[in-house]
């Protein structure tokens, strides 16, 4: 573990002081889940969330425990009579829907995190046009994640940059940090009441 630590560091400490045939090196992190929640509307998105698992996966639970009731109340009524063939088939198509219900948290689970990553796609758009923006004028060379083993000085945290420029209101706690540090904070509105939350 140490060597492999030794070596990140080795070769962070390598990227920051080689030059790029007259390129300096730029390092900054970025957090896209820090931007997201300073977004508008992004309430809106879990209120659909919500409405999705109620209105949508809710019934279609409730549809397919009452199909495997029905199926299986038929199945033991008609099964003795049935052909092999259809009393195997019918035996398969209950344990198929058996296996959903038994599974249905990992379903719904996967079904909501798809959900939101389509509900998400324009905020995502707006953030990363931005980001890319930011990358190309202030030439980044290197992005890392925001809880990459770099600390990085808050004046090359991308998403303080990407969040002006989309003149989104910043955490109260970020603009003192930017002001202590005596960075210069655009007027973008009134800080942000709560800093970005999690997403699930």
């Amino acid at each position: 573990m140490k060597k492999v630590l030794f070596v990140c560091v080795a070769v962070m400490a390598s990227l920051l002081f080689t030059n790029h045939t007259n390129a300096q090196t730029k390092i900054g992190t970025f957090d896209e889940e820090s931007v997201l929640g300073l977004m508008p509307d992004i309430d809106k998105v879990t209120a659909a969330l919500q409405s999705f698992a109620k209105d949508s996966l809710q019934v279609d639970y409730e549809y397919k425990v009452g199909e495997f009731q029905r199926r299986d109340s038929i199945f033991k009524k008609d099964s003795a009579a049935m052909p092999a063939r259809a009393r195997e088939q019918a035996v398969k198509e209950l344990n198929q829907i058996k296996y959903q219900l038994v599974n249905w948290q990992q379903y719904q689970q996967q079904a909501v995190q798809a959900k939101q990553e389509e509900l998400l796609v324009p905020f995502k758009q707006k953030i990363y046009a931005a980001l890319e923006k930011i990358i190309r004028e202030q030439k980044y060379t290197h992005i890392f994640r925001s809880d990459a083993l770099l600390k990085s000085p808050i004046s090359d945290n991308l998403s303080i940059k990407v969040a002006q420029e989309l003149k989104l209101n910043l955490p109260k706690e970020v603009i003192e940090e930017l002001k202590n540090q005596g960075i210069a904070v655009p007027s973008t509105g009134a800080p942000a009441a709560k800093p970005a939350p999690k997403k699930g």
